[in-house]
């Protein structure tokens, strides 16, 4: 759902897709998960988590034109009065309140701060109390609520987070030194516990992985401004995490979406056409860290990147030198990613990134995806074997389930069932483990093999073990899937192409053409058979889902049959380019 009418100002307390008006009774008793109550509660949400402040705020600072100010002023005003605390659905997460705090901070100070326009005279004073009052108790719920069991990913980084912003921003009570003490080595304990080393998010999901480097990246600007400097291991994390980013991203700025997404943003400073999310994320980290492959692949200083680090800051981008070729690391072993390609960063690249990582994060894995040995596939900038995204959350259980499924992913599924056992819409029960037995990845000839025991809990027990070699000189892979068992199965093999891909089949051959790339896939004998699925909805198969609560019909193909104890399945693939460079992706900035 896309541009809804919220009104001015917004019925806050509105779930604005179904129109359901959600009761004032005390937030925490609130049931938020059930959709009878609350409609969908990511779309009540997203608007009172206040990004529009910091828009109408930025307006204002651009052109003190009061009309933006007072547009403030009259938003959360409304905001106040419908949403007394402790009641409603916006005194129920406290990770909504650490976001909107951060939206808060933000606006604050573009509107002037202590000094602003608005807070002149008896009823901006009045106002001025009524804000602050407002984040007193915002920090008050934070510190009373924070995510310490099951929810402790994300969730908990985001809450120190908004603590740590609100008793920086505003210290102004006697409780702001205990909740700094409080929220200032939490997030940063949090950062290191919550990303690998290696750079990878544990979350196993790009998208939070985006949204985790926002949050570090904000907090640490905002702490370093205020004489706070977390420890060179946090800044050090940060890099490796933009470094796991730049390495999946293709030539054409685009991002597997392995794991949940849902689109969230922490503040929104830069909108319009030709905005890049990863993008910017790397043209801020090009000039905090010195890095010209940051910049190469950031391509320009936006906006966003120019109002958290100033005007000069795009100097220093500019003059930053870009390597001649792009070198990024392969393995992300704890992680579970390996990155497999030839002439990376080239009109002509090729660009396969391979998932053998933990299903997600804590017991709860909440935003991972059974997707263990799946891979997806670039070429020359043109998107071609995708992972098809996430669709919905809270709602749309089907959907929910398919998305994160092992059928929407390209990999193999055994009797119909998922790798993994789904326990509810963030919650998974038994998991399968994934383990790389063998990593090459350099020079003409890579090769990877890995296996997950997802399947060894049915009643005759199955490992699944795939290995993928690829020839970087001839643009051939070829994937082999090996099955161990005793007795009859059913099977499934699985992919899923970019909705731009035009795909056919002729005499046992797939060609999915999509500009000037051409691949081709081909199975060796089996007792498989292809047959091509597309934008079905019982069961869902043959989807895309680019953003939240959107999807697209496109083109997956399922190999099908029934296999009776071990069995090696062998596919082949092979790219073409036309080298018109105009028509391929390309990394020049």
């Amino acid at each position: 759902m896309r541009d809804a009418t919220l009104g001015f100002p917004p019925a806050w307390n509105q779930d604005p897709k179904t129109r359901t008006v959600v009761p004032l009774v005390f937030g925490k008793t609130l049931n938020y998960r059930d959709e009878r109550v609350v409609g969908d509660i990511k779309y009540l949400w997203e608007p009172n988590r206040h990004l529009e402040l910091v828009t109408l705020a930025q307006a204002w600072r651009l052109t003190g034109d009061a009309r933006f100010s007072e547009g403030c002023r009259a938003l959360l005003d409304s905001w106040f009065a419908q949403c007394p605390y402790p009641l409603g659905p916006n005194w129920t997460s406290s990770l909504e309140h650490a976001v909107r705090l951060m939206n808060w901070s933000f606006a604050w100070h573009l509107l002037g701060g202590d000094e602003s326009r608005l807070f002149v005279g008896v009823e901006g004073a009045a106002f001025r109390t009524r804000w602050l009052r407002s984040v007193f108790q915002h920090c008050h719920f934070i510190a009373g609520h924070l995510s310490r069991h099951s929810s402790a990913n994300n969730h908990l980084l985001g809450e120190y987070m908004g603590l740590l912003v609100g008793t920086v921003t505003w210290p102004m009570w006697p409780e702001s030194a205990e909740w700094k003490s409080i929220a200032a080595p939490g997030f940063e304990t949090e950062a290191l516990k919550q990303n690998a080393p290696d750079g990878v998010n544990r979350e196993q999901a790009v998208y939070y992985q985006h949204e985790v480097i926002d949050m570090m990246l904000l907090c640490g600007l905002i702490c370093r401004a205020n004489g706070i400097e977390f420890s060179a291991s946090y800044w050090e994390r940060l890099e490796r995490l933009m470094e796991f980013l730049a390495a999946v991203m293709d030539c054409a700025g685009h991002v597997p979406m392995i794991g949940d997404a849902d689109d969230a943003l922490m503040v929104r400073l830069s909108q319009g056409p030709g905005r890049s999310r990863y993008r910017s994320l790397l043209a801020t980290g090009a000039v905090l860290f010195s890095r010209g492959d940051f910049a190469a692949k950031a391509r320009r200083f936006d906006d966003k990147s120019r109002w958290l680090l100033g005007d000069s800051a795009a100097e220093v981008f500019d003059a930053l030198p870009l390597p001649e070729t792009e070198k990024p690391r392969t393995a992300f072993s704890e992680g579970g990613y390996y990155l497999m390609g030839a002439r990376l960063g080239a009109a002509d690249e090729v660009r396969a990134l391979i998932d053998c990582g933990p299903l997600g994060y804590l017991s709860i894995a909440a935003h991972g995806h059974a997707d263990a040995l799946s891979f997806v596939l670039s070429a020359g900038g043109r998107e071609l074997l995708i992972d098809p995204g996430t669709y919905a959350y809270h709602t749309q259980k089907k959907c929910r389930d398919y998305f994160r499924g092992t059928f929407a992913h390209n990999t193999l599924r055994v009797d119909g069932t998922d790798q993994s056992v789904i326990g509810g819409n963030f919650l998974w029960l038994g998991k399968a483990n994934a383990h790389c037995e063998l990593a090459e990845l350099d020079g003409e000839r890579q090769i990877f093999r890995g296996r997950h025991d997802g399947y060894r809990r049915l009643s005759d027990p199955l490992t699944h073990q795939r290995e993928i070699s690829f020839d970087a000189v001839g643009n051939r892979f070829e994937v082999i899937d090996v099955l161990r068992c005793a007795g009859r199965h059913e099977v499934e093999l699985c992919w899923h192409f970019a909705e731009h891909c035009v795909v056919t089949c002729a005499e046992g051959v797939v060609t999915a053409d999509s500009g000037p790339v051409r691949l081709t896939m081909d199975m060796e004998e089996c007792a498989l058979s292809p047959s091509f699925l597309r934008g079905e909805e019982d069961p869902h198969a043959g989807w895309i889902s680019r953003s939240f609560d959107v999807k697209t019909p496109t083109t997956m193909l399922v190999w099908r049959g029934t296999i009776g104890g071990p069995v090696r399945l062998v596919t082949r693939l092979a790219l073409s380019f036309d080298l018109d460079a105009d028509r391929i992706g390309t990394s020049v900035r």
